[in-house]
């Protein structure tokens, strides 16, 4: 496989998250964002500050992919779940458990893993 480019602040971000540094940015009335923001949405902020991401997050939803486009075809069946930490919401793939197994309101770890199909890297829950 090629090697893909690196995507700025996000890669920057899973950096952040494989370092145990994982962040949000937050303005002053409490409002969390992932990166990369340089405004918040909610009340339209320019005071953005780098806060440290909980270690603990909780499943909102999630949804099995059974069938997978060519793109995602060696990883399926797989989970993407998002997941609540703290104020904000995060888009992730759910490893280390039987799909059927996973539940709105699971508690779940954050870290980076690698898709099968591409060897890109990813956003990867795991139950805690």
């Amino acid at each position: 496989m090629t090697e893909r480019a690196r995507d700025g602040e996000y890669d920057d971000w899973l950096d952040a998250i494989e370092s145990d540094d994982a962040y949000y940015l937050a303005c002053s009335n409490g409002h969390g964002w992932l990166p990369p923001r340089r405004v918040c949405p909610d009340c339209g902020s320019r005071e953005l500050t780098a806060e440290q991401l909980p270690v603990a997050g909780e499943i909102g939803t999630h949804t099995t992919v059974q069938v997978a486009t060519p793109q995602f075809e060696d990883d399926a069946p797989y989970v993407t779940a998002i997941a609540a930490f703290g104020p904000v919401s995060v888009t992730g793939l759910v490893r280390g458990i039987d799909p059927a197994d996973v539940e709105v309101g699971m508690t779940v770890g954050i870290e980076v893993g690698e898709r099968a199909t591409t060897g890109d890297r990813a956003v990867v829950f795991r139950p805690r």
